[in-house]
């Protein structure tokens, strides 16, 4: 079966646990957006949802910290952080253990990839689960981008990474949903957390939503960090789901800089049509 949903959104831990302080407006227009996107992902049916995070050192660190690790546990656990802290209740999540092999077998012909058996979902991943799979019955694989600590993954690698994951998602019998999330830019933890760079968001936004690939990989982190700070790094979640939809193109349904949630806020779904022509042929 052929990938059923692309979808790309933000993940701050404000989003949950600041919504109270946020400008009502704003808010409720980017929850509307994400609620639209629940009942666009839920119509599409999918088995299990592969979700494209960032590492927030909460399972690895540097003394151990691959680039691209994925899942594959049969369930998982979160949030890590305090739940009064984030304003999410801690859960079991159902994994999809015997798929998320699958998948990784099928990848490790075009990518090197670490895997992990226990993993601890953060507000990387429970944010957007709390919103889009708010019963917490769809199973879930895991996918973590160091984004953290150097040296980082070069984009290029990101972006082979997603096609590989596109091609292997369209060689399973299960219908599946991916979704990538991330920061655009962000200067999370430092004193100029809740700066947004929007001009540099909208112009990466163009890009991605294009499927521009030279462009998207054209990005250095010299200037990412100088332009939208260590968060920036996150692009990366975003240049994977590229790789993902090659081809294809994607609809800006929300993008707005909410300062109290530290991030410019994003919501958008790609056309997922299935590979044609050589593009069907080199995969």
């Amino acid at each position: 079966m052929s990938l059923v949903f692309a979808g790309a959104c933000s993940h701050a831990p404000g989003i949950t646990g600041r919504a109270h302080r946020a400008d009502p407006a704003l808010r409720d227009g980017f929850y509307a957006s994400l609620d639209r996107m629940r009942r666009a992902l839920e119509a599409a049916r999918p088995d299990a949802l592969v979700v494209i995070a960032a590492e927030h050192f909460a399972n690895f660190f540097m003394n151990n910290m691959p680039s691209l690790c994925v899942g594959m546990a049969g369930s998982y656990e979160g949030p890590i952080e305090d739940e009064a802290w984030l304003r999410i209740e801690r859960v079991r999540i159902p994994g999809a253990r015997e798929l998320s092999e699958r998948l990784i077998t099928e990848m490790m012909r075009d990518v090197d990839l670490a895997y992990a058996e226990e993993w601890k979902f953060d507000h990387g991943i429970m944010v957007p689960l709390h919103f889009l799979t708010p019963r917490f019955d769809l199973p879930v694989v895991p996918v973590n981008i160091n984004c953290q600590g150097p040296p980082l993954i070069p984009l290029a690698r990101c972006w082979a990474f997603g096609r590989a994951l596109r091609r292997a998602c369209d060689r399973a019998p299960e219908r599946i949903a991916v979704l990538s999330t991330g920061g655009i830019s962000h200067w999370p933890a430092t004193p100029d957390s809740g700066k947004i760079n929007e001009a540099w968001d909208r112009a990466f936004l163009e890009k991605f939503l294009a499927g521009r690939r030279e462009e998207l990989l054209a990005y250095t982190d010299e200037d990412t960090y100088r332009e939208a700070g260590q968060g920036g790094f996150e692009i990366r979640t975003f240049v994977a789901l590229s790789g993902c939809t090659e081809g294809s193109t994607g609809a800006l349904w929300f993008y707005a800089p909410i300062p109290i949630f530290a991030v410019g806020c994003t919501v958008a779904v790609f056309d997922v049509a299935p590979l044609t022509g050589p593009r069907a042929a080199a995969a």
